[in-house]
């Protein structure tokens, strides 16, 4: 599977490459070899955490190198009066009779919670390339859809803020 990701997606992921190779790798093979030390490996708790965090630092920089070498290099979409990426939206949700703003992102930078959507959720996936005062179905599974209509964009731009998740 190929992840969409904007070239800023891309830049800060080679960061935090960089610096898992250049200072927490070295750091984390010197407390290896400190817990070490300790005695037998059998009971060694420390030595185990040691090894674990290393091993998850090494995982985390395959995983990383793997998004951005499988990545498809998105700009941001959408035209002046349409939804694109970075956009913040205001829709109304009739079934609620409530409003809600969300953000469009891609998917290494969503915080549901703070109402920053992927645009491949079914929202976001519903309302991208739409223009206020459309009504859409959002499809959540095959039972269940609502419907949004968009009131406001806010035109957004990757400003390098929303940072890529830790997982």
């Amino acid at each position: 599977m190929h992840d969409e990701l904007t070239p800023g997606d891309i830049q800060k992921m080679k960061e935090e490459i960089e610096h898992r190779i250049k200072v927490l790798r070295p750091q984390l093979l010197a407390e290896v070899k400190r817990t070490r030390e300790y005695g037998d490996l059998s009971e060694n708790y420390e030595y185990k955490a040691a090894k674990q965090e290393k091993n998850r630092n090494e995982s985390r920089i395959r995983y990383l190198q793997n998004m951005i070498d499988t990545a498809i290099v998105v700009t941001q979409t959408g035209g002046n009066d349409t939804v694109g990426l970075f956009d913040r939206v205001t829709v109304y949700i009739p079934e609620d009779d409530e409003e809600q703003t969300v953000q469009i992102v891609t998917t290494v930078r969503v915080n549901a919670l703070a109402g920053i959507i992927s645009k491949e959720s079914p929202l976001g996936a519903a309302i991208i390339g739409r223009k206020v005062g459309d009504t859409v179905s959002v499809k959540v599974n095959d039972n269940y859809s609502y419907y949004v209509e968009i009131r406001a964009i806010e035109k957004g731009e990757d400003d390098g803020e929303i940072p890529i998740n830790r997982f």
